[in-house]
């Protein structure tokens, strides 16, 4: 407790120095950020940020948004003002990183665990830091569950993670949303894929979601669960999530810690997937997730300050 007061009291006045960072991963490159807080003299934790699913970058921002949120930046932003430094980056296939050498049919979750692993070995591996703690946000907490243990983190973070599998997020996502011959079609899919079968013929309504080329990744993450990969962790484990998120609901988080009582659980009152404080407003809850102006909780910025501090 006593690091992490003499960090707050440091906010006001540490600045955040910021420079790109790369690493060499599966035969291309990807690219990041490093924020790190100057006038902290010594080692300082670091926190390698991961992204949620689709195609979200480094910051939290996804193409399928009307505008950025910079979610993620301004998360890396806080813990800068609390004397922690950060690694976000864009995975592969996204925004800087998304090169030739990646295409989507491609890609498989366990590519971007890899990759994150790697990365913090490689932070591990850097004087510079004390201590290394992995937060991943949405799918980036699956990853960010099974990256921690493989690349020897000292800490991770679930961030509005799921503790259902991918198949049935997806069917109570879309029970309510489909006409019934459609749910039938998308349950044949999804039982398909959990066998690790493709399939050619997808509706035209259905893909967004199943398009040929995505669902050797859909396939990859099916095979990954997350319960299993929370109770494997040997680290401190900390779960936050907030009761206004509209995308993964308090339950998961539920689900989570009932598969590790160890962890540390922090539910935010009133924040999004989005990591914005919105209430029941459902204005500003569609509002927010294109609103780089409205701040991300500071509830989360303390309690993840104060996990990483320790």
């Amino acid at each position: 407790m006593k690091l992490l007061l003499s960090l707050m009291m440091l906010s006001s006045s540490v600045l955040a120095a910021s420079r790109p960072v790369s690493l060499e991963v599966g035969g291309g490159t990807v690219y990041g950020t490093e924020l790190t807080p100057d006038g902290v003299k010594g080692k300082v934790p670091v926190v390698l940020l991961h992204a949620g699913s689709g195609p979200t970058d480094r910051d939290g921002n996804s193409k399928l948004l009307p505008g950025p949120n910079d979610s993620l930046k301004m998360v890396a932003e806080g813990l800068a003002r609390n004397g922690i430094a950060s690694i976000r980056y864009d995975k592969r296939g996204i925004g800087s990183s998304a090169l030739p050498v990646w295409r989507e049919e491609n890609l498989r979750l366990d590519d971007y665990i890899g990759d994150a692993a790697a990365w913090l070995r490689r932070l591990r591996a850097d004087p510079r830091f004390s201590r290394v703690v992995m937060a991943g946000h949405s799918e980036g907490a699956l990853i960010a569950s099974e990256a921690c243990a493989q690349g020897g983190a000292d800490a991770c973070v679930l961030i509005a993670g799921i503790g259902h599998g991918l198949d049935d997020i997806l069917r109570e996502q879309l029970k309510d949303k489909l006409p019934p011959t459609l749910l039938a079609e998308s349950e044949e899919i999804l039982t398909s894929l959990k066998q690790g079968k493709t399939i050619d013929k997808v509706p035209p309504p259905l893909m967004a979601l199943y398009r040929p080329d995505v669902q050797p990744y859909l396939i990859s993450t099916l095979r990954h669960d997350p319960r299993q990969a929370i109770a494997a962790l040997k680290m401190p484990v900390l779960i936050l999530q907030g009761t206004s998120d509209i995308q993964v609901p308090q339950a998961e988080a539920k689900l989570l810690s009932a598969a590790a009582p160890q962890a540390k659980v922090v539910i935010v009152e009133g924040m999004n997937h989005v990591l914005k404080i919105v209430g029941d407003d459902k204005a500003l809850q569609q509002k927010s997730y294109a609103s780089p102006d409205l701040p991300v909780a500071p509830q989360l910025i303390e309690a993840l300050s104060s996990f990483v501090a320790h």
